[in-house]
């Protein structure tokens, strides 16, 4: 199990009513064989505050243990402005493409784009025992990168190693030194895993 709320609550800034932060209920093909596809949104929702999170923590494990999935949490906040005008020409798009199908998903294919985090965090995967055992070397290493000073935020459990969430740094000599080590700019946080 992988509950890690509590790691990442001083993480979620909320600054203004426009802030939230998108967080998917998702089960995926690797866990769940009889999926067709890779992966299935069982639900979103939308964060405005740590105590809607909390409210709704209950809810969200609950759904993840019944359908045998994964909450996940982008730490990189989005604007409900931002957001909804994306939406708009999603749909606008969908329009004039004549895929009136993919109407219904505008808005959620559009929180999935729109980060609006001017302190945007990017997330390293280690998930092999190799990358981990590194794990030091790698925090020094992107310490002595530009912008210089200490760049991880937090360690987080994952099932089968850990993300090390941090602030951004230079990829490019990053991945010269470390290229079997994946950095993801704004992917999701596995914050709950049954």
């Amino acid at each position: 199990m992988v509950d890690v709320l509590e790691n990442i609550k001083g993480l979620l800034l909320f600054e203004s009513d426009d802030d939230f932060y998108y967080l998917q209920i998702i089960q995926r093909k690797k866990e769940n064989s009889g999926l067709g596809s890779n992966s299935r949104i069982i639900k979103n929702y939308y964060v405005g505050s740590i105590s809607y999170l909390e409210s709704k923590y209950d809810e969200i494990k609950d759904i993840c243990k019944l359908f045998n999935a994964r909450a996940m949490l982008r730490l990189n906040k989005r604007s409900y402005k931002k957001v909804a005008l994306r939406t708009m020409v999603n749909i606008a798009n969908s329009i004039s493409n004549n895929e009136y199908s993919f109407i219904k998903k505008s808005y959620d294919r559009a929180c999935g784009v729109c980060h609006n985090d001017k302190n945007k965090s990017w997330i390293l995967d280690f998930d092999e025992a190799v990358d981990i055992n590194n794990k030091t070397e790698v925090i020094d290493f992107i310490n002595s990168l530009e912008p210089f000073g200490n760049k991880v935020l937090i360690e987080l459990p994952t099932k089968s190693g850990i993300h090390l969430i941090t602030k951004p740094f230079n990829l490019s000599t990053f991945s010269v030194k470390y290229p079997s080590i994946n950095v993801h700019k704004d992917n999701p946080i596995n914050l709950y895993i049954p």
